[in-house]
């Protein structure tokens, strides 16, 4: 993009308020001499979308309760290459703007680290992980310098110090004894001491010049002055002048030292450097956009074609003045005709489009509201405004040509071309001519092209071409003024008489000027009412529509937080269930196991055994009395789906009320825990195998409820891959019943005792698989303790298997090391 066009659509104007944002003047250069990225380079494409990542990510910061920011430091690009330079020494304010920079850096970094993980700074953590530290150079620059950038009393600075102000004070005292004495008072033509060549010297009148012994360094212009260096004044003159040297020597030995330290971190300065300025550009963007209400524009899907959408566009420049606009660009209609009144906002509609374009293009965001997206241009071609040129001996007319003569040879479908008063400046008929022409050829090349214009030839291509869209601007009658808004679909009159009326054209000639419109012209200017009519019609449905979608939505939402919060409640009761079930059986197995001490202590006595038997039949007594209240309540739960389902199957059509029998295909519900499944293989009577998505599991048809037709949603509710080892499973439980795994119920207790690793750990994945299917939380394996194999192979299953919550051995009363209980998540 040229930058004749750059500049007549506002964008360095807009660069440079950004720029006034930076801390740095580095920064500000940078932004000044950017340029929107180029199209066809994919990397430029990239740094383009990651500079707008990193403002979107400042915007986190500097919205945020406990914002920071970047501090600002002085340029350091032009003192980096004295540190590369042998023998060379940094004055003192570049080791001090060299102190700022390493302060700036420090500062930021810590910020950033403290913050990434709350406000999620992932491509600022990206950009910091790249900046060497620089913490090392900082402390050599602050040990000879203060945070002022004054030079440090450093012992030896100190000592010369000292001795200086010694001696000026032994010289302002030989001076003071000249100037005050009453015995030299009428030698003397002033009495107050005079600096000349940097040395203290007293005013005698030239009559008297031989009174003083001395040097005498100057002569007044008149010749009645001379000016005198007293001889017992000469020597400290010169111990002074012999001590400050010494002391600049001093400090340019510390600063040439400081400097060749320095030197090893050049190249850590020179990586820095760019890294602060891109956070300095970045930072300056967002507050920018911040300041102006921005957003940052979404990037068109190109697979889809996707259309730009701008919505609430505001241009910068006019401030609070701007009134939101919406532009719209249809599917496959890339050329958009916008007519209307004059000062209706015609081209800065069109300046606007191209140059949030542009902005979006070089990494910035733009003053519209979120949802606005954008496409990437690979050239902009504009002809806005008057280019007659008396030099060039250009007419308007030609002016115009030329730019459109550029637009025709070089855009492509990637280009947007900017059209404002399209076919004016000639003979409207021939001028309408050109114009259609010229939108030919753009949507023949399938170019992005926005074109305002007044002719009413212009607005009837729009409807007639399938690659256009008219929009307009609004015109309030009453006022007789422009709104400044857009109406997107429908064209607009230029109301030329209305507005000539309101400028003071006499009325007889609004009305004479009528009568020369032809019928024809009027017929389409009522069509164009009729259209706005329409339009407005269109647009009170569609906000209609959108306020009752937005109810449902609503309801929806509601309806859906109850299921969770139904499902969340089944959640907790099985979970509270399970609990008790383990209590239950803790107790259970605690008080056995202490019967079983007591018989194995002492003798077994008849009242011992009695205690055993009457223990063991309390304990079975219990479990049956638990196992009917669960039966119970589930029965209860049947009769209630069972209804619910009866409702819901006779609320169904009749034709759709066929007799359901269990076979295979048939959609089926299981009755606990209502998964949905299909039966894929009768295996005896009353038994059928079902397929819950991945899973294949083994049903009784008591458990199962048909579904009809229309409730078949194949959505099983877990998938648990076990397809490749169920066979292989099954045989090692038929073989290993020991084990104590019924073949779809987990146990409380897995016996892996004389097994195989490779049998041991199938059996523990298949009893996993069933606990997270069940919702099955705690178990215990006993693995014996042998030669360790066995128990190492199951820790480390365990280890890596996901959802367990811990694991760990049991007590050693327990069975120790060859026991271990398992929770899961």
């Amino acid at each position: 993009m040229d930058n004749k066009t750059l500049e007549e659509l506002d964008y360095f104007r807009i660069t440079q308020d950004i720029s006034k944002f930076c801390v740095s003047q580095e920064g500000v250069q940078e932004i000044l001499k950017r340029t929107p990225f180029a199209f066809s380079d994919a990397k430029a494409l990239q740094k383009c979308e990651k500079l707008k990542t990193l403002s979107q990510e400042w915007v986190k910061i500097l919205k945020s309760q406990n914002p920071f920011y970047l501090s600002s430091w002085s340029p350091i690009q032009k003192i980096l290459p004295i540190l590369k330079t042998q023998g060379a020494t940094l004055h003192l304010e570049e080791l001090f703007f060299l102190g700022i920079f390493c302060n700036s850096q420090k500062k930021i970094i810590s910020s950033i680290l403290n913050n990434q993980d709350e406000l999620k700074l992932k491509q600022l953590g990206m950009v910091i992980s790249k900046v060497p530290l620089l913490e090392d150079a900082s402390n050599i620059i602050f040990s000879v310098l203060t945070q002022d950038g004054e030079l440090k009393e450093l012992p030896q600075i100190s000592i010369l110090k000292k001795n200086i102000a010694s001696l000026k004070t032994e010289i302002d005292s030989l001076i003071y004894k000249y100037a005050n004495n009453s015995t030299y008072k009428d030698i003397l033509e002033s009495n107050i001491p005079v600096l000349k060549s940097n040395r203290q010297v007293i005013a005698v009148k030239a009559s008297h010049k031989n009174s003083i012994k001395g040097i005498v360094h100057e002569v007044s212009q008149t010749g009645r002055t001379v000016f005198v260096e007293p001889d017992d004044v000469v020597k400290r003159n010169n111990d002074l002048i012999q001590l400050e040297y010494e002391l600049q020597e001093e400090i340019k030995k510390i600063l040439k030292d400081a400097t060749q330290k320095l030197s090893v971190y050049y190249s850590d300065f020179v990586v820095s450097l760019p890294q602060m300025i891109l956070l300095d550009v970045t930072q300056a963007a967002a507050k920018w956009g911040i300041e102006n209400n921005c957003n940052y524009a979404l990037a068109c899907d190109t697979q889809s074609f996707e259309p730009p959408l701008v919505l609430g566009a505001r241009h910068p420049l006019l401030k609070e003045k701007a009134i939101p606009v919406d532009i719209h660009f249809l599917q496959n209609k890339k050329v958009l005709i916008i007519t209307g009144p004059n000062t209706g906002g015609k081209t800065v509609t069109l300046k606007t489009f191209a140059l949030f374009s542009m902005l979006n293009q070089s990494g910035f965001p733009v003053p519209a509201n979120e949802g606005t997206r954008l496409c990437y241009f690979d050239k902009i071609f504009c002809d806005i405004g008057d280019e007659q040129s008396l030099d060039n001996s250009l007419s308007t007319f030609s002016g115009h040509m030329k730019n459109i003569g550029i637009a025709l040879k070089h855009s492509t479908q990637n280009s947007l071309v900017l059209l404002d008063e399209l076919g004016s400046g000639t003979d409207p008929q021939e001028g309408s001519a050109i114009a259609m022409a010229t939108l030919d050829s753009l949507i023949q090349k399938q170019s992005f092209v926005l074109v305002t214009t007044h002719h009413g030839v212009l607005k009837n291509y729009g409807y007639s071409n399938e690659h256009c869209v008219n929009a307009s601007v609004e015109f309030n009658k009453d006022t007789l003024a422009p709104t400044f808004r857009l109406d997107m679909g429908i064209p607009g009159e230029s109301h030329a008489l209305d507005i000539a009326s309101k400028n003071g054209i006499p009325s007889n000639i609004i009305a004479n000027a009528k009568k020369y419109i032809q019928t024809e012209q009027a017929d389409i200017s009522f069509l164009i009412k009729g259209l706005n009519e329409k339009h407005k019609e269109v647009n009170e449905l569609l906000d209609s529509l959108k306020q009752k979608e937005n109810k449902l939505s609503q309801k929806e939402k509601k309806v859906f937080d109850k299921e969770q919060n139904i499902k969340r409640r089944e959640h907790d009761l099985k979970i509270i269930e399970n609990k008790k079930e383990l209590s239950f059986l803790k107790d259970a197995r605690k008080k056995l196991e202490n019967l079983v001490r007591q018989l194995k202590e002492g003798e077994v006595t008849r009242d011992k055994t009695l205690a055993v038997k009457k223990y063991i039949s309390d304990l079975t007594e219990s479990i049956e009395t638990h196992s009917q209240i669960l039966d119970a309540e589930e029965r209860n739960l049947e009769k209630t789906q069972e209804k619910i389902l009866a409702k819901e199957n006779s609320s169904q059509p009749q034709n759709q009320n066929t007799d359901l029998q269990f076979e295979i295909g048939a959609e089926v519900l299981t009755k606990k825990n209502r998964t949905q499944g299909t039966i894929v293989k009768k295996e005896k009577q009353g038994m059928w195998s079902v397929q819950f998505g991945n899973l294949k599991m083994s049903m009784h048809e008591k458990d199962l409820t048909l579904l009809p037709q229309d409730k078949k949603n194949f959505t099983p509710t877990f998938s648990v891959d076990l397809a490749s080892d169920e066979i292989a499973t099954k045989n090692i439980l038929q073989k290993n019943n020991d084990s104590g795994l019924p073949e779809n119920h987990p146990v409380f207790e897995l016996r892996l005792l004389g097994m195989r690793v490779e049998e041991a750990l199938k059996i523990l994945q298949r009893q996993l698989d069933l606990c997270t299917m069940q919702n099955f939380l705690e178990f215990s394996i006993i693995h014996g303790k042998g030669t360790g194999a066995l128990q190492q192979a199951v820790t480390d299953y365990l280890s890596n298997y996901p959802g367990i919550k811990d694991f760990h051995f049991a007590h050693p009363e327990d069975g120790g090391s060859g026991k271990t209980y398992v929770r899961l998540e």
